[in-house]
Formats: C-alpha cells, sequence, structure tokens
C-alpha cells in the first residue's frame, strides 16, 4: 500500500473518530475546529497525492521523449486511439486531439500503409504481436522513420485491444543509410567503389552476360600535375568533374566506378558491348577536354585498357584489362588498347 494511501485511510479514521461527542467536556466550538484541521489534513494529503501522481507521470513522459518513444493502443471495436504525448508529436498532432485510427492512416505512403495492414491483420488472426519499421509523413510534410512494436490484448479468444510503444528511429534509418552508402559508393565522386566493382564484375564473370561482358579501365593523364601544382582540395574537385564526366559519357554502362585515387572501370554487358571502342574514343574525348582547377585550366586526358571477360574468373578479367591499360600509359597515354593474349 502506498505511503499517500495509508495517510488518506488514517486522517478518514482520524475524521470519522473526531465527530462530536454530545457527552464530551470539549465544546462543540472546539470540536468543530478540531474537524475541520483533520479535514484539512486530509484535503492537503489529497493535493500531495495528485502533485505525485502529475510529477510520476511528467517524469514518465520525459523519459519516453529523451527515448523518442510513444505509447499507444487501439480499441479494436471502436478504432479509438489513445496515444500518449511522445506520440503526439512524433506524428505532429496536437496533444489529446481525439483520434480514430482511420484519420492517422493518411501519414503512412502506400509501401508503408500495404505493409503495416498486412502484418496487422496477420497478428491479429494469430492473437500475437509484431514489430515493424514504417515510413510516416506527417500532417506537416516531415519524414520520418518509426518502428512500431504491438501486442495483441485478448477477452477469452476475441481479439478486443492492440497496444505497445512507437520510437522515432528517423536518425538511426539515416545512420543506417550513410553507413550502407559508404559500403556501396565512392564518398568523393558518388561513383561504385571499388568494393561494389568488384561484386559486381564477380557475378558478371560468373552469369551468363559474362560471355560477352566488356571491362574498361581507366586511368587519368596528368592529374599529378593538378595535385603537385594546386593541392588535393582542387585534385579533389578534378576527380569529381572527371567522374561526372564519365558518369554522363558511360549512361548505358552496367556500372561505372572509381577503385582507387584517378583509377575508374567501366564493365559494359550486351546490348552495349560492342560499342566499347566507340566509347574507349568518346571517354578520351571528355576527359581531354580543359578543366579549370584553382583559376588555372588543364588538360588531364585518359589512358584506357580494354579486356573482354568471356570464360575469365573476375580477377583474371581485371588482369587483363590492367595489362592493356599499362600497354596505353606507355605508348603515349591519351589513347586505349586492347587485350591481345597473343601479343601481351
Amino acid at each position: 500500500m502506498s505511503k499517500a494511501r495509508r495517510l488518506l485511510q488514517a486522517n478518514a479514521s482520524s475524521v470519522r473518530t473526531a465527530e462530536v461527542d454530545p457527552f464530551s467536556h470539549e465544546s462543540t466550538a472546539a470540536a468543530v475546529e478540531r474537524l475541520a484541521a483533520l479535514v484539512e489534513a486530509q484535503a492537503r494529503v489529497i493535493r500531495d497525492y495528485d502533485a505525485a501522481v502529475a510529477r510520476s507521470r511528467d517524469t514518465y513522459e520525459r523519459a519516453l521523449a529523451a527515448a523518442r518513444l510513444g505509447v499507444w493502443e487501439c480499441d479494436l471495436t471502436t478504432e479509438t486511439l489513445q496515444w500518449s504525448g511522445g506520440t503526439y508529436d512524433m506524428f505532429e498532432i496536437p496533444r489529446d486531439a481525439p483520434l480514430k485510427r482511420q484519420q492517422t492512416l493518411i501519414c503512412y505512403p502506400e509501401a508503408s500503409l500495404k505493409m503495416l495492414e498486412a502484418i496487422r491483420s496477420r497478428a491479429i488472426e494469430r492473437r500475437d504481436g509484431f514489430n515493424l519499421d514504417a515510413e510516416i509523413v506527417t500532417p506537416k510534410g516531415n519524414r520520418r522513420w518509426i518502428r512500431i512494436t504491438a501486442n495483441v490484448e485478448c477477452a477469452g479468444d476475441r481479439p478486443v485491444r492492440l497496444f505497445g510503444i512507437k520510437q522515432d528511429i528517423t536518425e538511426e534509418k539515416a545512420k543506417f543509410e550513410r553507413l550502407r552508402y559508404l559500403a556501396e559508393f565512392d564518398e568523393l565522386t558518388g561513383l561504385a567503389n571499388r568494393s561494389q566493382f568488384h561484386n559486381c564484375l564477380s557475378q558478371a564473370c560468373g552469369d551468363e552476360t559474362g560471355r560477352d561482358g566488356v571491362l574498361l579501365l581507366i586511368d587519368l593523364d596528368r592529374f599529378k600535375e593538378v595535385n603537385d601544382s594546386l593541392g588535393h582540395a582542387a585534385g579533389d574537385a578534378c576527380l569529381k568533374e572527371m567522374a561526372q564526366r564519365l558518369a554522363t559519357v558511360c549512361g548505358q554502362a552496367r556500372m561505372v566506378a572509381r577503385i582507387g585515387g584517378d583509377e575508374f572501370a567501366v564493365l559494359l554487358e550486351p546490348p552495349h558491348h560492342g560499342k566499347a571502342i566507340v566509347l574507349a574514343v568518346e571517354i578520351i574525348a571528355a576527359t581531354s577536354r580543359p578543366i579549370d582547377c584553382g583559376g588555372r585550366q588543364f588538360k588531364i586526358g585518359a589512358s584506357i585498357g580494354i579486356a573482354a571477360i568471356a570464360g575469365c574468373r573476375s580477377s583474371e578479367a581485371f588482369k587483363r584489362a590492367d595489362t592493356a591499360l599499362y600497354a596505353a600509359k606507355t605508348g603515349g597515354r591519351n589513347s586505349f588498347r586492347i587485350f591481345d593474349p597473343t601479343r601481351m
């Protein structure tokens, strides 16, 4: 039993025993005064109890808010919702606004809503809970990700209530997407990175498209002059510009990747594999156009090695293209070479 409840019972008992005894020597006025004092004491206990409950509720709400959590429940008969303040804030809906479930479903984009309805119906049918990460768009137009945890309450065997917790995981989701992006893409240029490129090349060499695939390895010429003359910031700007030119020229390629400092790779598959030589010429022309860096103009250019990947493991395909690239570099640069096993 809580301290407040014990005090209430004690004061109630005191009030009952404080009734005026007609045979008492205590005057009526004194008895009434003592009774009034006891009533005031009881009222004070009630006020203190209410204040303690309010503080506890406020602490609870603050703790939920700090954890980006909100409590919710849904009456399955009336579809009426009961939300904590944090849930209202999550959806950017005025607190304590009376809600029906249908009103909140407009916050879910089509894909999220379809998934929510399917998993919710299955949970109700099976009388168990569910967990779901879903995207919402608040009435103010803000996109958020929430993690919904739900449990089904039954009366006998009849589901009567869904209840659980909603958590704002927008920040967590953004960090995850950022990590996934960095695992697959080059942060500077936005092209696929070396890891994604090798995965793609391995896949291409292992499936039927590999029979006619072509790999181009590209190394920028005279890029070192930019770094040595103007520093790494200008060099980074140059790489970003060259990456953009490659992406534009190689728009039909299966992949365009940055695989190292000033090295890039392009993977072609049918029906574009037959255009490898034409594409190499276009790449050389695009990278040879002057580029402005730090108030100065540079002509960079590119050397390209081309190799068919038919019948090769990915490592062998890469080695062939690299051998052709080396031949282009030593042969005068700003040119391309095709791997020929009888000559290289």
